[in-house]
């Protein structure tokens, strides 16, 4: 699926450069919760991938442009995450030290990132999403 994804953007040179559409605020809580529910399956039955599902949804049926995709699917990717962790920390199925290593890793790289994302703009996010 997800190199299907690749292959739809990359074939697609302008999509996410600008917003393409322009959907009323009772549309977007529809169509927003539809792509929350079905990409959300997928993250709990597979999970990788599950921030590039996001992110296309927003762009392809929420018109949304790259950058502004992204920010949106970090903040929801961040609470699915959170969510799962709760079940796993419940469950003990954790490695602390590891966890707590990863986690300073993730928030550092995510820093980088966002950073860079937002002084380059939409084709240089586009770069990275394929």
């Amino acid at each position: 699926v997800l190199i299907g994804i690749a292959i739809y953007t990359f074939l697609k040179k302008d999509l996410g450069y600008t917003q393409t559409k322009q959907i009323s605020q009772n549309k977007q809580l529809l169509y927003g919760s539809l792509i929350g529910l079905v990409v959300g399956f997928y993250d709990g039955f597979f999970g990788p991938g599950t921030g590039s599902f996001f992110v296309l949804g927003f762009v392809v049926i929420l018109g949304f442009e790259f950058v502004e995709a992204s920010a949106y699917a970090k903040v929801i990717n961040c609470m699915t995450n959170i969510s799962a962790l709760f079940v796993f920390i419940r469950q003990g199925n954790y490695i602390i030290e590891l966890a707590v290593m990863m986690a300073i890793c993730n928030i550092s790289g995510n820093y980088i990132g966002t950073l860079l994302a937002m002084r380059k703009g939409n084709s240089f996010v586009r770069i990275f999403f394929l």
